[in-house]
């Protein structure tokens, strides 16, 4: 059983009725048991739904199964190798999912929305051998393949595992909306054609363990460097077991309905919504295009949600389109937000209008990711994101050697079985978070309370959070600076109502003098969307501390709010 050892546990008496004080990974044999475990389970209950189209767990099952065993008999693939996959929330993702870890790989989520520069950094640093992705994204994984060791390219359609005819005509209009729609490098097999020659092949699976590799959740951790944080199926499923414990009273098991939204290549959403429902045998409803308020809307009103995750962002864009409000919100029983701190007035609308309280939690990607959640059981909005979750310990620190005082703001850490092995390669950057005694240094400020709520007073100082995501200011800098009209260059984060925050750069200029327009268009063409700068300011200097290091500090007090 694995039990926290920090003697200050005073969230407990603040648990909810029936929550567990801890939970026991060893109860499955890997993440894979688990998944098996639902499927047999639930063999006949809707596991995953995406455009009017409905996959059983029994079918989710045989598809992974087969696509196992083409990884394995086709490519090649043994225990511990990189499969890559690039898609944003449709039917391909949870069978290319579940088939990897059947095979032994390593999942690498990749945002569908990378640039080739972004890709080519990811896929190599993780050393992945296999890449399957949306064929809405072909143009860049085309471009990419060319500087990469990848041995096969698998490709995923919007329609896949679909009836026909919808399932061409989910394509032809996935087709019709894809930006930078391409041709797939020589040699790529289409995802389809894969499952049906697996399912021919005898192939022989292996069977992971706990401590095995199960994913690769690329972040910035500290620095801004991407890292791969290696999470093992023993993370994963502990955590999975920490979320679902924490909602058993009131769980109906194989009557959820989650709406997934965030996408599940990001681990809030891969691990809350994908997993947490699959292990309730509860229904995932895809919503491939958040940003498309009206078809998600519309998808809302055919269907008796009884879940939903989400960012700030998403649920103030809710709130404000016209037919939300007159959706039936009868059966909604959770509505959990996290990525990015939940407003105050987003809160109250939110509960105003649907009825459910609208509960902030707190989580990195180096905890699998959740580390606190609230009570669903209030009426009201406390700006608290909640208590530890079962077999977790925090602790606040004044200092490295001094725990901070009820109350009192310090630095975050985090131990439990959901915290990571370490950065992929990197033992410099694990060392600088992890210390030997397990615990995370998460580098956020925060305090609790003497009832153990957990009160974040702010996020890693650099870090920048647009609509949830992480936005670092090393990566936006890097790329600004090889611009032949910038000598120097920082990035930070303003206010912004539309996605919390927005990235503002302070150039000093070199000569010939680029105008802001020309810097922004630079960022267009190597970074995705919402790390591309709205705002650039021209400075003759930037304020440093006597070694050179940039003050943010001094930038963000001097420029935060500047128009």
């Amino acid at each position: 059983m694995e039990r926290p050892h920090h003697v200050d546990e005073i969230w407990f008496a603040s648990y909810p009725p029936g929550v567990p004080h801890t939970i026991d990974p060893a109860r499955h044999d890997s993440l894979v048991s688990l998944i098996d475990d639902a499927c047999r389970e639930f063999a006949t209950r809707p596991a995953f739904r995406s455009q009017g189209a409905t996959l059983d767990y029994g079918r989710f099952d045989e598809l992974a199964d087969a696509f196992a065993r083409y990884l394995v008999d086709a490519c090649g693939v043994a225990p511990g190798d990189r499969i890559a996959l690039m898609m944003p929330n449709m039917l391909a993702y949870p069978v290319a999912l579940l088939g990897v870890l059947r095979a032994g790989g390593v999942v690498v989520n990749v945002n569908p929305l990378y640039t080739v520069h972004e890709l080519v950094h990811q896929l190599d640093d993780a050393g992945a051998r296999v890449l399957v992705a949306y064929d809405g994204v072909l143009a860049n994984v085309t471009a990419a393949h060319a500087k990469l060791a990848l041995e096969h390219v698998i490709v995923a359609r919007m329609g896949d595992f679909m009836p026909w005819p919808r399932r061409l005509l989910v394509d032809f209009v996935a087709r019709r909306r894809a930006d930078g729609h391409g041709v797939a490098p020589a040699g790529a097999v289409s995802l389809r054609a894969a499952v049906r020659s697996g399912a021919r092949s005898a192939a022989g699976l292996p069977r992971p363990s706990l401590d095995d590799l199960a994913f690769l959740q690329y972040t910035g951790g500290t620095t801004g460097r991407a890292k791969g944080a290696m999470l093992t199926h023993r993370n994963i499923v502990a955590n999975v077991l920490q979320v679902t414990s924490w909602f058993a009273a009131d769980t109906v098991r194989g009557g959820e309905i989650m709406v997934t939204a965030l996408p599940l290549y990001h681990v809030y959403a891969l691990t809350s919504n994908c997993l947490g429902t699959i292990a309730v045998g509860g229904l995932n409803c895809l919503i491939a295009d958040p940003r498309d308020l009206d078809t998600f809307v519309r998808t809302l009103s055919r269907l008796p949600f009884t879940s939903m995750t989400g960012v700030n962002t998403l649920f103030a864009a809710l709130l404000d389109h016209p037919g939300f409000a007159q959706l039936d919100f009868s059966h909604l029983k959770f509505t959990s937000g996290g990525g990015m701190a939940v407003q105050r007035v987003v809160a109250e609308r939110w509960h105003a209008v649907t009825g459910s309280v609208l509960a902030e939690g707190y989580g990195l990607t180096e905890a699998s990711p959740v580390v606190t959640v609230n009570r669903f059981d209030v009426s009201t909005f406390s700006g608290s994101t909640g208590l530890p979750v079962p077999s977790t310990e925090i602790r606040i620190k004044a200092t490295p050697e001094v725990d901070a005082a009820i109350g009192e703001p310090g630095e975050l850490c985090v131990r439990g079985p959901q915290v990571m092995r370490g950065y992929w390669n990197n033992p410099a950057e694990t060392a600088a978070v992890l210390d030997e005694d397990g615990w995370l240094h998460t580098g956020d400020i925060a305090r609790i309370k003497a009832d153990g709520y957990l009160y974040l007073v702010e996020r890693k100082k650099d870090v920048i959070l647009v609509s949830g995501f992480n936005v670092y200011p090393n990566e936006i800098e890097d790329v600004v600076a090889a611009h032949p009209g910038v000598r120097e260059v920082a990035a930070i984060g303003v206010p912004d109502a539309r996605s919390g925050e927005a990235v503002r750069l302070i150039v000093v200029a070199a000569e010939p003098a680029p105008d802001a327009g020309a810097i922004i268009a630079w960022c267009r063409e190597h970074l995705t969307g919402y790390k591309v700068p709205r705002s650039v300011v021209f400075a003759k200097a930037l304020p440093k501390t006597p070694v050179g290091k940039i003050l943010r500090r001094e930038l963000r007090e001097r420029y935060g709010d500047e128009p």
